[in-house]
C-alpha cells in the first residue's frame, strides 16, 4: 500500500492523525453504547448503518468544534 493511503484507497491528508481519529472513533460509539472495540481492526459489519452514521457525524460535529476553538484562540487553521 502507499503511503497515506488506507485500505479503502483513499489518500488521508493527514496520516498521522489517523491514531486520534481512531480513538474519538470508539471514544464516541461508546459513549452511544455501540459495541465497538479499539483493536477490533476496524470490521463494524454487524453495526447497522444508522449507528455508524451517528458516530461519524459525532466526529464532524466534535472536529468542526475543535477547529472554532482554535480559530477563537487566535490560531489561524492551515490550507490543505
Amino acid at each position: 500500500m502507499a503511503a497515506g493511503q488506507n485500505g479503502s484507497g483513499r489518500t488521508q491528508l493527514v496520516p498521522e492523525a489517523h491514531k486520534i481519529l481512531d480513538n474519538i472513533k470508539y471514544e464516541i460509539a461508546s459513549e452511544f453504547g455501540i459495541p465497538v472495540y479499539q483493536g477490533s481492526e476496524d470490521y463494524w459489519g454487524n453495526i447497522p448503518s444508522k449507528d455508524c452514521g451517528r458516530v461519524g457525524g459525532a466526529m464532524v460535529k466534535r472536529m468542526i468544534a475543535l477547529a472554532e476553538k482554535e480559530l477563537l484562540n487566535g490560531k489561524q487553521l492551515e490550507k490543505l
